[in-house]
């Protein structure tokens, strides 16, 4: 890697490709994936660019390789995922894939258009099967009807045709009740209506789908009722066939229809293995197909950017990191070569004013807290990158919310096995995309459970519960009960008071939290103290990082204006503020004994009277240390001129500079005597040390005045804000731990105090309980919620850090993306 504190130092380069090594040279540096290049035809309608033809055909080949890998998967076929990374094919070997391609689909289509006819005939036959079968039972039951026959034919006295006729055929079996009312509704109860349902699912030609239907049969008299029944039959899609009256006729048509589905299975068999034959040869090709495809019409958008000149000579503009010219050059002598160009590529760095792209690299461990960054917004070019900060600081503060050394270890495990079977999910990519997230994620959550089980054994907690790993230090029988032995054995939870003399062995407990606050009744009232100041400090340190990062970044580029008059005001009123606090809480820790701890003062209430000019002797209050009130009021005096400095200071510098250039330029006659600040960049180089001192070209007082004013009131309430949100660190930390608790004393404790075979048996599905209830809600939920609320906390840092935050991101043109299938175009 290169630079991994600061983003890449980039360079805009000028490309003279000749025409006939242009793609192959693109080619190259699409596999290499380090030029982002420009758009040198803005004007140019995207309709009327060069290889916009080209581009077109990359779009029908690929549509009809869509179509393949559709109906690859309509037959459930595996495609062939190996990870393999096929070159891009010469623009001669596009005629040979559009003839294939374009075969296979008239292929494919022929295929599916005359098994569709088949399994439409195949449909047919099978429903005319069923007719033939279920309607001997219908005409039995009319013949032995005799009260209904003579009905029908007293009900049409004026029909001259005394003929009974009947209509037979099938109908989905969710319309079979509306059918029937409508029928009887339609011929006013002059019908007799028969169904029945057919036992097998059939199959949909269409869609493929497996219908259930119902055989059916209306018999009735008259040409007239005829055409209205066949009218309602055609309004509910029902299917008509022919079917004869007699018996003999109906067993003959039987046969020939049972003759003739064993004949067309035959050959709907051999149409299936046909085309599953021919599919199963695109399934191992269809994803280098794809890749090959998306490969060209990648390379021919790319030269879509391109401009020509007279001389058929390609002109192309990139940005490309300077550590990374030698490896550019090579990929364009390599695309030369493969191309049997005789004239050489040629690559000369330009002068731009521009502010180039802005480019952290990254591999498969950083690329995941790189993200998180670039999720708040992208830094500016050459600024200080935080991403290898934050691989500690965010495992760090996730894990002070998520303190466990069972939760962590459960954690640490599932990312352990997502990074050692990762060579097996990047070629066979996940589908679901929560687990694409997490897999994507897998070396952060391996981070945030090493570093949850760090904290869990600092806070002594597994599955809430303490580990008595080096002896506690708490002398219990000095705490003078009428009867250690009995009072301990009935009251399994104490209070614990270290006031008293002799509880202590002479010696702290090793690391960490002694495992006999477990079973202290104050144990919540003691670790929240502990906790709230410990989340105060960290936010400290973290907003004093923050402006670490800033400083080195404004020394980095010269800007001394907004180091002195931005900077270090900031700096002095957030130690003023809060790092005063953070003295305060540290000194009492260190002085104030617990036997002093009745008489010790708040410091909440001190740092009220800090800000009321309030002496604490005044009110009959104990200082914490000698000279309190003094060096408050220092301290005071200090966070209110730091105010106006932030808000004042720059905007009368810039005002004061901007009036001096206006009287130099006066004084030559109007001639132009920029200073060297204001003259172009002439090179890469010279980038740094000119960020953020060119001035706009008109100076307005009042913007400026505006613009500084916002920015002084948000860090001020900020500095405030930022140290109320850490807080969140003590209180899902606490959050956490007594749902912990909650669960395992309402839930596996049950089991476990349950004695006897039936405890064992209650306690095995206790368990299987718990465990579900401590991945879903402990480790899921919770651990959602605080990586949810770390990302908040590393907004602190972000907005310390950052002068501007205007950059963009460095995007090349690589062919990574198309290979590792996350984009289609």
């Amino acid at each position: 890697m290169g630079s991994l504190f600061r983003s890449e130092e980039m360079c805009l380069a000028q490309l003279y490709l000749q025409s006939e090594a242009a793609f192959a040279c693109v080619s190259e540096l699409g596999e290499l994936g380090l030029a982002q290049f420009r758009d040198l035809n803005p004007d140019v309608n995207a309709f009327q660019r060069k290889f916009v033809n080209e581009v077109r055909r990359c779009d029908d080949m690929e549509r009809k390789l869509r179509f393949l890998e559709k109906e690859v998967k309509k037959d459930n076929l595996a495609i062939d995922d190996t990870g393999e990374n096929p070159p891009a094919p010469l623009p001669r070997e596009m005629i040979d894939m559009e003839n294939k391609f374009d075969k296979l689909e008239t292929e494919m289509k022929s295929v599916n258009s005359n098994q569709e006819a088949l399994k439409k005939n195949f449909l047919e036959l099978t429903e005319l099967k069923h007719i033939l079968r279920k309607t001997q039972q219908f005409f039995e039951q009319l013949k032995d009807n005799i009260v209904l026959y003579s009905r029908l034919r007293l009900n049409d006295r004026n029909t001259n045709d005394k003929r009974i006729i009947f209509v037979a055929g099938v109908l989905m079996r969710d319309k079979i009740s509306a059918f029937e009312r409508v029928i009887w509704r339609a011929c006013r109860g002059n019908v007799f209506l028969r169904y029945t349902e057919i036992e097998a699912e059939l199959e949909d030609p269409h869609t493929g789908d497996k219908v259930n239907k119902y055989v059916f049969i209306v018999f009735f008299q008259g040409d007239q009722l005829k055409s209205r029944i066949k009218k309602i039959c055609t309004g509910f899609r029902a299917t008509l066939y022919p079917c004869p009256e007699t018996p003999q006729e109906r067993r003959e048509i039987a046969l020939g229809v049972m003759t003739r589905i064993e004949d067309l299975q035959t050959v709907l068999n051999q149409t299936a293995d046909h085309r599953r034959m021919v599919l199963s040869q695109v399934a191992l090709n269809i994803r280098v197909w794809l890749i090959k495809v998306r490969k060209i019409k990648a390379i021919y958008h790319t030269l879509n950017l391109f401009n020509v000149n007279i001389e058929k000579c390609l002109i192309a503009e990139c940005w490309c990191p300077v550590v990374d010219i030698d490896r550019i050059q090579l990929a364009l002598r390599r695309g030369t070569e493969l191309s049997g160009s005789s004239v050489p590529s040629i690559m000369q760095q330009m002068q731009t004013k521009e502010n180039p792209p802005t480019y952290n690299q990254t591999d498969k461990f950083t690329s995941g807290f790189q993200a998180i960054i670039d999720a708040f917004g992208v830094s500016n070019y050459r600024e200080v990158n935080p991403a290898p900060f934050t691989i500690i600081t965010f495992p760090f503060l996730f894990a002070v919310m998520f303190g466990d050394m069972g939760h962590g270890l459960l954690m640490f495990l599932f990312a352990l096995y997502l990074v050692l079977k990762e060579n097996r999910y990047m070629k066979h990519k996940p589908e679901d995309e929560i687990f694409k997230m997490m897999f994507d994620g897998r070396y952060l959550i391996l981070l945030m459970g090493l570093f949850s089980i760090y904290t869990g054994f600092l806070y002594n907690e597994c599955f809430s519960r303490s580990i008595n790993i080096f002896g506690t230090s708490w002398n219990v029988r000095a705490m003078n009960f009428t009867d250690n032995d009995v009072f301990l054995a009935t009251n399994p939870v104490v209070t614990l008071d270290p006031n008293k003399p002799g509880v202590f062995r002479g010696y702290p407990y090793f690391y960490g939290i002694d495992p006999i606050w477990q079973s202290a009744e104050n144990k919540i009232t003691v670790q929240n103290s502990y906790k709230m100041k410990n989340a105060v400090l960290m936010g400290f340190a973290q907003m004093i990082f923050g402006l670490s990062l800033a400083f080195c970044n404004r020394r980095h580029f010269k800007d001394k204006l907004t180091l002195y008059c931005e900077l270090l005001p900031q700096l002095l009123f957030l130690c003023a503020l809060i790092g005063y606090l953070c003295m305060c809480i540290l000194y009492k820790w260190s002085v104030w004994t617990v036997a002093q701890s009745n008489t010790a003062p708040s410091l909440l209430i001190g740092l009220i009277d800090m800000y009321m000019l309030t002496d604490p002797k005044s009110n009959n209050r104990v200082p914490l240390y000698t000279g309190q009130y003094q060096v408050q009021i220092f301290l005071v005096i200090v966070t209110v001129l730091c105010v106006p400095w932030m808000f004042l200071s720059k905007p009368y510098i810039l005002y004061k500079r901007s009036k001096q250039k206006k009287g130099s330029m006066m004084e030559a006659g109007g001639l132009d005597s920029q200073s060297d600040d204001d003259v172009a960049i002439l090179h890469h180089e010279n980038n740094d040390a000119n960020y953020g001192k060119q001035e706009p070209e008109s100076f307005d007082m009042s913007e400026v005045i505006i613009y500084q004013a916002i920015h002084t009131i948000e860090f001020c309430l900020s500095c405030i804000s930022h140290t109320a949100s850490y807080l969140r660190l003590w209180a899902l930390s606490l959050a956490h731990s007594e749902l912990s608790e909650v669960l395992w004393s309402m839930v596996m404790h049950t089991g476990l105090a349950t004695s006897g075979t039936s405890g064992a048996i209650l306690s095995f599905f206790v368990f299987w309980f718990f465990s579900s209830l401590t991945v879903s809600i402990l480790l899921v939920m919770e651990g959602l919620s605080a990586f949810l609320h770390a990302i908040r906390l590393h907004w602190v840092e972000f907005q310390s850090k950052f002068y501007k935050g205007e950059g963009y991101i460095f995007s090349p043109f690589s062919f990574t993306l198309i290979v590792e299938g996350k984009v289609e175009e």
